[in-house]
């Protein structure tokens, strides 16, 4: 579904809905539903985020949190073309992954309705509501049944109502990386909702933030090269492979470091005649990897777009020794490996998004408009001429692959 008719329906319907649902759970809460006892103990835990697999990497912290302080069976709710994200950090059994469809109004109605159906059956009794001022999933949260949700509320913000249907709510933190803003989702469940708020009252440094690891075998890595190999021959394990991902989610394309840069950028990589070039990306975003090729017209620059699933994209991360990306899902897929990565970060922060690989180096002009998307106006902007990542120099990239 287009983003900005999403955005419309969160909105102009998800605002009323949500006060109405409010209103329902005040009358249930001074008849005592919905209302945590004291010493309430998680048992089933459902995580929600639907629309970033970034983010999805971000929360794997949270998550492993969870399941520590209470040894709770964990669920997730995810977009299902998100699904992929989840199932690559093997802390959600597989059965326990619930989807919805987004390709268009009707079916995004049929299986969220699908899906509350089966959350109410598995007797959810916690929702950690991971999005940040999405209505769409607070109202879910509500139909689920859950007696306890932790999610973030606006407080005295304009703008960002989501309704009261938290009993934890936690205040969002624009100056926290937004690992550590899930984590602090996990620890209010811990609280009395009835004391003091905000919330959370405890600082929790990056320290406590884990990066979750995904290692390939042997034959994995076999598979991978096999399918370098069929394009080009002579690349094998002693080959310098750089990959390239010059795309954007289609929910902010904004986010993209100009496709000229990455021409010039692959065309000087490849003046080392130990260097592959490898161009990444879904079969939709074949357009993008034609414009590099074309441009530089060298066998060693090869299109690998569509060509891989997501398990085998991690095994590509784990044969080569570069990505160079714009901040999207793949930064933080490549987070999962050993990689070097380089992230352009423009119109969002690297200081609330950056990938959690110690490996990553974030390039960031920090222009007084920058970042001009956030949680506060739903990630859009009015910005169509993104200088912030034009900033960024061919030359600032090449001096790091080539470690001057």
């Amino acid at each position: 579904m287009n983003p900005d008719m999403m955005r419309a329906i969160d909105k102009y319907v998800g605002v009323p809905l949500c006060f109405l649902l409010s209103l329902v759970v005040s009358f249930q809460r001074l008849l005592g539903f919905r209302k945590p006892k004291q010493g309430y103990k998680p048992k089933k835990i459902l995580f929600l985020e639907l629309s970033e697999m970034g983010s999805t990497i971000l929360a794997y912290s949270a998550m492993k949190k969870a399941k520590e302080l209470f040894n709770a069976e964990l669920y997730f709710m995810i977009f299902k073309e998100n699904r992929a994200s989840i199932d690559l950090l093997d802390i959600i059994p597989e059965k326990n992954v619930i989807t919805i469809r987004s390709g268009n109004f009707f079916v995004l109605t049929f299986d969220t309705l699908r899906a509350i159906i089966k959350t109410r059956s598995l007797r959810i009794d916690t929702v950690v509501d991971l999005e940040l001022f999405s209505r769409f999933t607070s109202i879910l949260s509500f139909f689920t049944g859950a007696k306890a949700v932790s999610g973030f509320y606006k407080y005295h913000m304009e703008g960002l109502y989501r309704g009261n249907i938290q009993t934890h709510r936690v205040m969002y933190n624009p100056h926290y990386h937004i690992s550590q803003s899930f984590m602090a989702l996990v620890y209010a469940l811990l609280e009395d909702p009835q004391s003091s708020e905000p919330m959370v009252k405890r600082v929790i440094s990056m320290g406590e933030i884990v990066a979750c690891s995904v290692t390939s075998d042997g034959k994995a890595k076999g598979a991978i090269y096999a399918k370098l190999k069929a394009l080009n021959a002579d690349i094998d394990e002693k080959s310098r492979i750089v990959l390239l991902n010059p795309n954007a989610s289609d929910l902010l394309p904004i986010r993209k470091w100009p496709l000229g840069n990455f021409q010039k950028l692959a065309a000087e990589l490849l003046k080392d005649k130990q260097t592959f070039i490898v161009v990444t990306g879904v079969e939709k975003e074949k357009p993008d990897a034609d414009a590099i090729v074309n441009h530089v017209k060298n066998d060693r620059c090869l299109d690998f777009t569509g060509k891989t699933s997501m398990p085998e994209l991690i095994d590509l991360y784990n044969v080569s020794d570069y990505l160079i990306t714009n901040d999207s899902g793949p930064a933080h897929f490549s987070s999962l490996t050993p990689i070097k990565t380089i992230v352009f970060f423009g119109p969002e922060t690297p200081a609330l998004y950056k990938p959690l690989s110690k490996n990553c180096t974030a390039l960031y002009s920090s222009m007084a408009c920058s970042p001009c998307v956030s949680a506060f106006n739903h990630r859009k902007t009015s910005c169509n001429d993104n200088k912030c990542l034009q900033a960024i120099s061919l030359n600032q990239v090449l001096k790091l692959v080539r470690g001057a």
